[in-house]
């Protein structure tokens, strides 16, 4: 078995320098422009849940239209997110902070979520992105570890391990209601172990989204990374988080719809 193993890992490295190698030439956006793209998406999409659909049953037109093109853009944000994060884990300087971070913005977005996604300041079935990202990165910095740990073992060792803390997490992730829930798990569990042959990671990470097709610009996009991070406003990427939501949340409430 172990042989065999070894054999589909060599095939499978093959496969990724190969796909490495062609996707190069279109390596041309940094992770800042990456996270505008994927700010963008996400806003549309709020726009479009809080604002469209309640009112797509008595709508005519144009807006049906326009409310289907919005989904569209809006399953874009998603895959980046996921993506972006796996690089910080990897580049960040202090993952502890990267960690509390997210918790904490966690919290602060809340109730701006809820406004925005159920007209109410607090719902418990539901919970915000910054708690997914966060569990995701708890999720590959557990496996990162026992990577290091085990590394006198054969790989599919420490495979089968990953996969049987992997699958009670994913339960967890849903039991809580986080947003995106198992995918989010998964998704980053693939570009973390296929951090040096994205394409793999990210044609995993559709096959885990394929019920949501569009995602596949998301996964596109991950692949014009040039590995730099460019120039950030760090604060601002995550207080522009709750900030739309808050917006957003505040006109559906007050529209009352």
């Amino acid at each position: 078995m172990s042989n065999n193993f070894n054999n589909f890992t060599k095939k499978v490295v093959s496969l990724g320098d190969k796909i490495n190698g062609y996707t190069a030439k279109i390596q041309c956006l940094s992770g800042a422009w990456l996270k505008i793209v994927a700010m963008v998406s996400m806003l549309i999409d709020h726009i479009n849940k809080a604002l469209i659909y309640p009112i797509l049953t008595s709508a005519h037109g144009f807006l049906p239209t326009l409310s289907n093109i919005f989904d569209k853009i809006g399953r874009i944000a998603f895959p980046i997110f996921c993506f972006l994060l796996v690089e910080g884990f990897f580049k960040t300087h202090n993952r502890k902070k990267y960690l509390l971070n997210l918790l904490i913005f966690g919290v602060i977005s809340e109730v701006p979520f809820d406004m925005c996604t159920t007209a109410s300041f607090f719902d418990k079935n539901w919970n915000n992105i910054m708690f997914s990202l966060a569990l995701v990165l708890v999720t590959i910095w557990v496996i990162d570890i026992l990577k290091e740990k085990m590394k006198n073992l054969p790989t599919i060792v420490w495979l089968l391990v990953c996969v049987v803390i992997v699958a009670p997490i994913c339960l967890l992730s849903s039991i809580l209601g986080l947003d995106y829930e198992s995918y989010a798990i998964l998704i980053g569990c693939f570009f973390y172990l296929f951090y040096n042959y994205r394409f793999l990671g990210a044609a995993l990470g559709f096959a885990t989204m394929i019920s949501q097709p569009w995602s596949i610009l998301g996964f596109g996009l991950t692949m014009t990374y040039n590995g730099k991070r460019g120039r950030q406003i760090k604060m601002l990427s995550y207080w522009f988080y709750p900030v739309h939501l808050l917006i957003i949340g505040i006109i559906r409430m007050i529209l009352k719809i």
